[in-house]
């Protein structure tokens, strides 16, 4: 029996640090429409959810995505994003669960795809978009990942991972057993610069418009 699989995609529109972003035209479309269009593409996720509070959001939905209404609790600063995940886990109940983020605009659909297929085929309980870095690292004012007497060029440095939130692909028992949205046993899917686009601030927002201006070629 197939595995029932399950997308969503938190939004809420009353964003603090730049408000109303989720909403904001970015190169001609509204920025939410960006990851909408990408999990719309995307054959083997069983059903897709748009998981937000504000009715206003299904406005924004294309034909293949669904209007999840969620507690209007979750629209809250202090909310944590892993409360989100417990909500919609108790909402809508699968095997396999695909998490991705409208302030990450650039994710592409091979990503999530090829990270899905980690999970469902290759025996990986989750899966996570990450960057890899190579470069002098410092944490807690020391060195991270380098000797300062015998520093070697960054590409023979031991290669850093460092999580996104373009995607989080995971099992409903890794949720129901270690409340995370990775497991035991993840897949580090490593995207590119462009993909790892993510927007918090007015200076972040005017970045994505120049980068999705250049990725329109």
């Amino acid at each position: 029996m197939a595995e029932k699989v399950v997308s969503f995609i938190p939004i809420k529109l009353n964003n603090q640090r730049l408000p109303g972003k989720n909403l904001m035209d970015l190169a001609g479309k509204p920025l939410c429409n960006y990851i909408f269009q990408t999990v719309k593409q995307i054959n083997s996720i069983d059903e897709k959810y748009v998981y937000c509070s504000d009715d206003r959001i299904k406005d924004y939905i294309p034909e293949g995505l669904s209007y999840l209404k969620r507690d209007t609790y979750l629209d809250g600063y202090q909310v944590k994003g892993l409360e989100i995940i417990e909500y919609f886990l108790k909402d809508v109940v699968a095997d396999v669960y695909v998490l991705t983020h409208v302030t990450q605009p650039f994710t592409r659909v091979a990503s999530i795809e090829n990270a899905l297929n980690k999970v469902l085929y290759e025996g990986y309980d989750s899966a996570f978009s990450c960057v890899k870095l190579q470069d002098y690292c410092w944490y807690q004012g020391k060195p991270f990942n380098y000797d300062m007497k015998n520093i070697v060029t960054t590409q023979n440095l031991e290669p850093i991972y460092m999580e996104t939130g373009a995607f989080f692909i995971f099992r409903r028992e890794v949720f129901e057993k270690l409340h995370q949205r990775i497991g035991s046993n993840p897949y580090m899917y490593v995207i590119d610069q462009f993909e790892a686009v993510d927007i918090d601030t007015a200076e972040d927002f005017e970045f994505a418009k120049v980068v999705a201006e250049y990725l329109k070629g």
